[in-house]
């Protein structure tokens, strides 16, 4: 951004539109709508404002991505928030159209999509923010310095346990949620704000094993429900994967437990917004802030509220006065780490198929 378009922007209001306006697109455009120096300028779904709820926003709507993108309204941003199968088509479309992106996550369901977003972004010049909303939680934020600052010592183990209900009251008949084609399974959809987490602190994985199982969704998705995962961290340690979405009624944990040579460290609660454990050499725990509530959904509840967090940096970046906090590399990572173990669950239901039409195959050496 040149020092004219700083300059420009540090003089009015970031102007967003907001595609698609399910819960989350809600949460955005509430969290646009009470920052003081951001304007919610349109909403688009294809659904109308009466079934979506959202009368209370007194801003042009439109039903088709054409219509908004092809309107004389201006805006700075567009955030996309429709399902994880369109997110990498809706980004393309609105830097196409010149416009900076705040993409929820997954960036996409391929890194191959991944990346074409993030050439297109060079090429145009403009933002692209991937939400990951759990970095502000305080304990995140803790065990980053933590981390950083090598209090552990040498990290031998990390274990992220994720355990949550997802039952017939989140995955409805007729809707995209369970789908292969715009859900894109179990680790994009629940758990990749927690592998971000993962990432952002111990950077990437490699020789990659994995079990899976369906064990109550064989009616409501197309994928597995639970699943085991184990690998070696690239800088240093051994880690695991243990998530589920087969729990009863309620969710149960979300989980980071860190072994190092100079201490231990467990962060959980059911939405890693509690601080457990904390035995470090010569080191006292600090009292941290209070953490954000869990989105909530009624019959079920996400991850932290945060997202006010990410509209602020948002503003803050294009008026040149701080950096984006999710860049688009790490949320391509993202994306290419859960490419990367469910490509064992392709293998796994290969010769699964494979083996119940009697079809002699070869073991897979991981």
């Amino acid at each position: 951004m040149n020092n004219a378009n700083v300059k420009d922007s540090n003089n009015r209001k970031i102007r967003f539109a907001v595609l698609g306006c399910g819960h989350i697109g809600k949460r955005h455009a509430e969290m646009i709508k009470r920052n003081p120096e951001a304007e919610l300028v349109a909403l688009c779904d294809v659904k109308t404002k009466q079934e979506l709820g959202i009368e209370e926003y007194n801003v042009p709507f439109f039903s088709t991505v054409e219509a908004l993108f092809n309107s004389e309204i201006e805006f700075d941003v567009v955030n996309i928030c429709t399902p994880n199968g369109l997110h990498g088509e809706h980004s393309l479309k609105a830097l196409e159209y010149k416009h900076h992106v705040v993409c929820e996550k997954p960036m996409a369901l391929t890194k191959a999509s991944c990346e074409a977003i993030i050439f297109k972004s060079l090429q145009v010049s403009k933002h692209l923010f991937c939400v990951m909303q759990n970095r502000y939680s305080p304990p995140s934020v803790w065990i980053k310095d933590v981390i950083e600052q090598k209090l552990l010592g040498d990290v031998f183990l990390v274990q992220l346990n994720c355990y949550w209900n997802r039952d017939d009251r989140y995955y409805k008949a007729g809707g995209w949620k369970g789908t292969q084609e715009l859900d894109g399974g179990t680790l994009f959809t629940q758990f990749s704000h927690f592998i971000d987490i993962m990432y952002w602190l111990f950077g990437d994985i490699y020789n990659i094993q994995a079990k899976f199982g369906d064990f109550s969704h064989t009616h409501s998705t197309d994928f597995e429900d639970s699943g085991l995962v184990n690998f070696n961290f690239v800088n240093e340690g051994i880690g695991s994967i243990n998530y589920s979405t087969a729990i009863w009624d309620k969710n149960l944990e979300s989980s980071m437990t860190i072994i190092g040579s100079k201490g231990s460290v467990k962060i959980g609660g059911q939405y890693m917004n509690e601080v457990e454990y904390c035995h470090i050499q010569d080191y006292q725990m600090p009292t941290l802030p209070p953490a954000s509530p869990a989105n909530d959904y009624g019959t079920y509840k996400g991850s932290a509220a945060n997202h006010h967090f990410i509209i602020e940096n948002v503003v803050d970046t294009l008026k040149g006065k701080t950096s984006i906090t999710t860049n688009a590399l790490e949320g391509l990572k993202v994306v290419d780490i859960i490419e990367r173990i469910y490509a064992l669950r392709n293998k796994d239901n290969t010769i699964a198929q494979n083996k119940k039409h009697n079809t002699e195959v070869k073991p897979i050496l991981i």
